[in-house]
Protein backbone atom coordinates (compact mmCIF):
# COMPACT_ATOMS: atom_id res chain seq x y z
CA UNK A 1 0.00 0.00 0.00
CA UNK A 2 1.44 3.49 -0.64
CA UNK A 3 1.80 5.65 1.90
CA UNK A 4 -0.25 8.83 2.48
CA UNK A 5 1.75 12.35 1.87
CA UNK A 6 1.90 13.86 5.33
CA UNK A 7 2.51 17.19 4.41
CA UNK A 8 0.39 18.72 1.79
CA UNK A 9 1.90 22.49 0.12
CA UNK A 10 0.25 25.23 0.02
CA UNK A 11 0.22 28.77 -0.81
CA UNK A 12 -2.51 30.63 0.69
CA UNK A 13 -2.64 31.04 4.31
CA UNK A 14 -6.07 29.34 6.06
CA UNK A 15 -8.17 31.89 7.17
CA UNK A 16 -9.85 31.83 11.01
CA UNK A 17 -7.66 29.10 12.20
CA UNK A 18 -5.99 29.66 15.33
CA UNK A 19 -3.85 27.91 17.64
CA UNK A 20 -0.84 25.25 16.98
CA UNK A 21 1.18 26.13 13.71
CA UNK A 22 5.05 24.92 13.32
CA UNK A 23 7.15 27.48 12.88
CA UNK A 24 10.12 27.34 10.49
CA UNK A 25 12.16 29.95 11.46
CA UNK A 26 15.36 31.00 10.38
CA UNK A 27 18.09 33.22 11.45
CA UNK A 28 20.07 33.52 8.16
CA UNK A 29 20.76 29.65 7.55
CA UNK A 30 20.17 28.40 10.70
CA UNK A 31 16.82 26.74 12.15
CA UNK A 32 15.50 27.74 15.32
CA UNK A 33 14.60 24.26 17.48
CA UNK A 34 14.01 23.06 20.65
CA UNK A 35 16.85 20.94 22.33
CA UNK A 36 15.47 17.60 23.69
CA UNK A 37 17.77 16.25 26.58
CA UNK A 38 21.28 15.99 25.61
CA UNK A 39 20.57 17.58 22.20
CA UNK A 40 20.48 14.31 19.72
CA UNK A 41 16.83 15.07 18.56
CA UNK A 42 15.36 18.27 18.29
CA UNK A 43 11.93 19.57 17.28
CA UNK A 44 9.65 22.44 15.87
CA UNK A 45 8.53 25.53 17.87
CA UNK A 46 5.15 26.13 17.64
CA UNK A 47 4.62 29.46 19.14
CA UNK A 48 6.95 32.05 18.24
CA UNK A 49 5.00 34.94 20.19
CA UNK A 50 5.01 33.38 23.38
CA UNK A 51 8.88 32.67 23.09
CA UNK A 52 9.28 36.44 23.12
CA UNK A 53 10.48 36.65 19.10
CA UNK A 54 9.45 38.98 16.32
CA UNK A 55 9.25 36.73 13.48
CA UNK A 56 9.76 38.71 10.05
CA UNK A 57 8.55 37.48 6.59
CA UNK A 58 6.22 34.97 6.76
CA UNK A 59 5.32 32.61 4.13
CA UNK A 60 2.67 30.13 4.39
CA UNK A 61 4.00 26.27 3.61
CA UNK A 62 1.27 23.91 3.41
CA UNK A 63 -0.39 21.57 6.10
CA UNK A 64 1.92 18.89 7.62
CA UNK A 65 -0.98 16.07 9.44
CA UNK A 66 -3.80 18.72 9.19
CA UNK A 67 -1.01 21.20 11.09
CA UNK A 68 -0.24 25.01 9.16
CA UNK A 69 3.40 25.26 8.43
CA UNK A 70 5.09 28.79 7.90
CA UNK A 71 8.82 29.92 7.24
CA UNK A 72 9.75 33.41 8.76
CA UNK A 73 12.78 34.99 9.57
CA UNK A 74 14.22 35.91 12.66
CA UNK A 75 16.59 38.90 12.93
CA UNK A 76 20.11 39.16 14.13
CA UNK A 77 21.15 39.39 16.49
CA UNK A 78 18.49 37.87 18.53
CA UNK A 79 19.77 35.07 20.86
CA UNK A 80 17.67 31.85 20.90
CA UNK A 81 15.31 31.17 24.06
CA UNK A 82 16.07 29.10 26.63
CA UNK A 83 16.92 25.37 25.61
CA UNK A 84 16.57 26.08 22.21
CA UNK A 85 19.48 27.07 19.57
CA UNK A 86 20.11 28.27 15.68
CA UNK A 87 21.59 25.10 13.91
CA UNK A 88 22.53 25.09 10.15
CA UNK A 89 20.13 21.89 8.04
CA UNK A 90 23.13 19.69 7.67
CA UNK A 91 23.85 19.14 11.14
CA UNK A 92 20.25 18.64 11.55
CA UNK A 93 19.85 16.01 9.25
CA UNK A 94 19.29 12.62 11.68
CA UNK A 95 17.97 14.47 14.26
CA UNK A 96 14.51 16.03 13.06
CA UNK A 97 12.16 13.81 12.13
CA UNK A 98 12.39 12.87 8.24
CA UNK A 99 9.25 15.03 6.86
CA UNK A 100 10.13 18.15 9.37
CA UNK A 101 13.52 18.11 7.54
CA UNK A 102 12.15 18.17 3.74
CA UNK A 103 9.91 21.27 5.07
CA UNK A 104 12.45 23.12 6.45
CA UNK A 105 14.39 22.47 3.08
CA UNK A 106 11.40 23.79 1.57
CA UNK A 107 11.50 26.67 4.12
CA UNK A 108 14.96 27.64 3.59
CA UNK A 109 14.49 28.15 -0.20
CA UNK A 110 11.39 30.25 0.21
CA UNK A 111 13.16 32.46 2.66
CA UNK A 112 16.31 32.58 0.60
CA UNK A 113 13.74 33.74 -2.37
CA UNK A 114 12.15 36.36 -0.53
CA UNK A 115 14.89 37.56 0.90
CA UNK A 116 16.40 38.58 -2.78
CA UNK A 117 13.45 39.09 -4.57
CA UNK A 118 12.10 42.56 -2.68
CA UNK A 119 12.70 44.91 -6.05
CA UNK A 120 12.05 43.97 -9.85
CA UNK A 121 15.07 43.09 -11.51
CA UNK A 122 14.01 44.83 -14.58
CA UNK A 123 12.81 48.30 -13.39
CA UNK A 124 13.71 48.21 -9.36
CA UNK A 125 9.68 48.65 -8.65
CA UNK A 126 9.21 46.69 -4.80
CA UNK A 127 7.40 43.36 -6.04
CA UNK A 128 4.05 42.46 -4.14
CA UNK A 129 3.48 38.67 -3.64
CA UNK A 130 0.60 37.04 -5.28
CA UNK A 131 -2.46 35.76 -3.57
CA UNK A 132 -2.83 32.43 -5.14
CA UNK A 133 0.89 30.70 -6.79
CA UNK A 134 4.74 30.88 -5.26
CA UNK A 135 5.45 34.06 -7.07
CA UNK A 136 6.27 37.71 -7.01
CA UNK A 137 4.98 40.65 -9.34
CA UNK A 138 5.69 43.74 -10.49
CA UNK A 139 3.07 46.30 -10.58
CA UNK A 140 4.67 48.64 -12.78
CA UNK A 141 6.36 46.53 -15.40
CA UNK A 142 4.29 43.30 -15.07
CA UNK A 143 7.87 41.01 -14.69
CA UNK A 144 6.94 38.00 -12.90
CA UNK A 145 9.74 36.36 -10.07
CA UNK A 146 9.62 32.56 -9.24
CA UNK A 147 11.35 30.68 -6.89
CA UNK A 148 14.53 30.05 -8.18
CA UNK A 149 15.75 26.36 -8.78
CA UNK A 150 19.11 25.09 -10.26
CA UNK A 151 18.91 21.58 -11.81
CA UNK A 152 22.02 19.98 -11.45
CA UNK A 153 22.34 16.15 -12.65
CA UNK A 154 24.65 13.67 -10.32
CA UNK A 155 26.13 10.41 -11.92
CA UNK A 156 27.59 6.86 -10.79
CA UNK A 157 29.27 5.78 -13.48
CA UNK A 158 30.75 2.05 -13.61
CA UNK A 159 33.29 -0.17 -15.36
CA UNK A 160 32.81 -3.35 -14.80
CA UNK A 161 32.81 -3.89 -10.92
CA UNK A 162 34.54 -0.76 -10.38
CA UNK A 163 33.12 3.05 -9.77
CA UNK A 164 34.28 5.99 -10.81
CA UNK A 165 34.35 8.31 -7.85
CA UNK A 166 36.62 11.99 -7.64
CA UNK A 167 37.12 14.22 -4.83
CA UNK A 168 37.29 18.26 -5.13
CA UNK A 169 39.59 20.61 -3.33
CA UNK A 170 36.77 21.55 -1.21
CA UNK A 171 36.02 18.37 0.05
CA UNK A 172 36.49 17.21 3.64
CA UNK A 173 39.72 15.45 4.02
CA UNK A 174 39.68 11.82 2.48
CA UNK A 175 36.01 12.05 1.14
CA UNK A 176 35.68 11.27 -2.49
CA UNK A 177 31.96 10.96 -4.12
CA UNK A 178 30.29 10.24 -7.62
CA UNK A 179 30.69 13.44 -10.12
CA UNK A 180 28.20 16.06 -10.41
CA UNK A 181 27.58 19.28 -12.21
CA UNK A 182 25.19 22.27 -13.11
CA UNK A 183 22.51 21.49 -16.47
CA UNK A 184 23.22 24.44 -18.97
CA UNK A 185 20.67 26.56 -20.88
CA UNK A 186 19.48 24.62 -23.79
CA UNK A 187 20.79 21.37 -22.58
CA UNK A 188 18.68 17.55 -22.03
CA UNK A 189 19.68 16.44 -18.74
CA UNK A 190 21.22 13.30 -20.37
CA UNK A 191 23.62 15.48 -22.27
CA UNK A 192 24.65 17.41 -19.34
CA UNK A 193 25.50 13.74 -17.68
CA UNK A 194 27.51 13.53 -20.67
CA UNK A 195 29.67 16.71 -20.99
CA UNK A 196 30.27 16.79 -17.17
CA UNK A 197 31.81 13.54 -17.03
CA UNK A 198 33.80 14.41 -20.41
CA UNK A 199 34.44 18.11 -19.13
CA UNK A 200 35.78 16.34 -15.26
CA UNK A 201 37.61 13.21 -15.91
CA UNK A 202 37.60 13.20 -20.03
CA UNK A 203 35.69 9.65 -20.43
CA UNK A 204 32.75 8.80 -22.36
CA UNK A 205 29.62 7.50 -21.15
CA UNK A 206 26.51 5.50 -22.46
CA UNK A 207 23.38 3.57 -21.25
CA UNK A 208 22.46 6.37 -19.00
CA UNK A 209 19.60 5.98 -17.15
CA UNK A 210 17.56 7.54 -14.41
CA UNK A 211 18.30 6.85 -10.48
CA UNK A 212 16.30 9.23 -8.86
CA UNK A 213 16.07 13.13 -7.43
CA UNK A 214 16.67 15.30 -4.44
CA UNK A 215 15.57 18.94 -3.23
CA UNK A 216 19.30 20.06 -1.99
CA UNK A 217 18.50 23.20 -0.28
CA UNK A 218 22.17 24.65 -0.46
CA UNK A 219 21.15 27.25 -0.90
CA UNK A 220 18.53 25.82 -4.00
CA UNK A 221 19.16 22.68 -6.11
CA UNK A 222 17.56 20.03 -7.27
CA UNK A 223 19.52 17.21 -7.86
CA UNK A 224 18.74 14.52 -10.84
CA UNK A 225 20.89 11.07 -10.33
CA UNK A 226 21.63 8.57 -13.07
CA UNK A 227 23.54 5.93 -13.54
CA UNK A 228 25.73 5.32 -16.80
CA UNK A 229 28.40 2.57 -18.00
CA UNK A 230 32.14 3.52 -18.90
CA UNK A 231 32.79 4.01 -22.99
CA UNK A 232 36.01 4.99 -23.59
CA UNK A 233 38.90 7.17 -23.06
CA UNK A 234 41.65 7.87 -20.13
CA UNK A 235 41.09 9.25 -17.22
CA UNK A 236 43.21 12.79 -16.93
CA UNK A 237 41.37 15.97 -15.24
CA UNK A 238 42.07 19.75 -14.38
CA UNK A 239 43.01 19.98 -10.74
CA UNK A 240 41.58 22.73 -9.65
CA UNK A 241 38.16 21.34 -10.04
CA UNK A 242 39.23 17.61 -9.50
CA UNK A 243 41.76 16.77 -6.85
CA UNK A 244 41.86 13.33 -7.60
CA UNK A 245 39.31 10.55 -9.21
CA UNK A 246 39.93 6.73 -9.84
CA UNK A 247 38.22 3.75 -9.85
CA UNK A 248 37.05 1.83 -6.98
CA UNK A 249 36.08 -1.79 -6.22
CA UNK A 250 33.37 -2.44 -3.73
CA UNK A 251 36.17 -4.04 -1.78
CA UNK A 252 38.43 -1.23 -2.09
CA UNK A 253 36.61 2.22 -1.25
CA UNK A 254 38.34 5.40 -0.51
CA UNK A 255 38.80 6.45 2.87
CA UNK A 256 35.66 8.40 3.27
CA UNK A 257 31.60 8.63 1.44
CA UNK A 258 29.08 11.24 0.87
CA UNK A 259 27.38 11.94 4.17
CA UNK A 260 23.66 9.82 4.49
CA UNK A 261 22.22 13.07 3.75
CA UNK A 262 22.36 13.18 0.03
CA UNK A 263 21.82 10.84 -2.66
CA UNK A 264 25.23 10.99 -3.56
CA UNK A 265 25.09 8.46 -1.21
CA UNK A 266 22.62 6.50 -2.05
CA UNK A 267 23.75 5.55 -5.56
CA UNK A 268 27.20 4.52 -3.84
CA UNK A 269 25.16 2.28 -1.50
CA UNK A 270 23.25 0.62 -4.09
CA UNK A 271 26.06 0.20 -6.16
CA UNK A 272 27.11 -1.63 -2.79
CA UNK A 273 23.78 -3.92 -2.24
CA UNK A 274 24.10 -5.28 -5.92
CA UNK A 275 27.68 -6.21 -5.51
CA UNK A 276 26.99 -7.57 -2.08
CA UNK A 277 24.16 -9.49 -3.66
CA UNK A 278 25.74 -10.49 -6.31
CA UNK A 279 28.73 -11.68 -4.42
CA UNK A 280 26.45 -13.72 -2.15
CA UNK A 281 24.89 -15.77 -5.19
CA UNK A 282 28.96 -16.71 -6.02
CA UNK A 283 29.13 -17.88 -2.54
CA UNK A 284 26.36 -20.13 -2.63
CA UNK A 285 27.62 -21.68 -5.52
CA UNK A 286 30.80 -22.49 -3.81
CA UNK A 287 31.93 -25.32 -1.71
CA UNK A 288 31.48 -24.73 1.83
CA UNK A 289 35.45 -24.92 2.29
CA UNK A 290 36.14 -22.48 -0.36
CA UNK A 291 34.30 -19.46 1.85
CA UNK A 292 36.76 -19.54 3.93
CA UNK A 293 38.62 -16.87 4.88
CA UNK A 294 36.24 -14.57 2.46
CA UNK A 295 37.13 -10.99 3.09
CA UNK A 296 32.88 -9.15 4.40
CA UNK A 297 31.99 -6.39 1.90
CA UNK A 298 32.55 -3.09 3.57
CA UNK A 299 28.88 -2.06 2.91
CA UNK A 300 28.62 0.81 5.78
CA UNK A 301 31.65 3.37 5.33
CA UNK A 302 31.66 7.27 6.69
Amino acid sequence: MKKELRFIPGIVPPKGEGGLALWFAFQGNKLLVHLDGDGSRVRIPTDLLGLGLKPRHPNYLGKLDGVPCYAAEIPEPTPPPRAMAFEGLRQLYGRLEEDLFAIAGRAIQILDWDRNHRFCSRCATPLALREKERAKGCPRCGLLQFPRLAPAIIVRVEKGDQLLMARSPHFAPGVYSVLAGFVDPGESLEEAVAREVREETGIEVKDIRYFGSQPWPFPHSLMIGFTATYAGGELHFDREEIEDAGWFSAEKLPPALPGKISIARRLVDDFLARKNKANEKERKKKPAGVLANQPSLPFERG
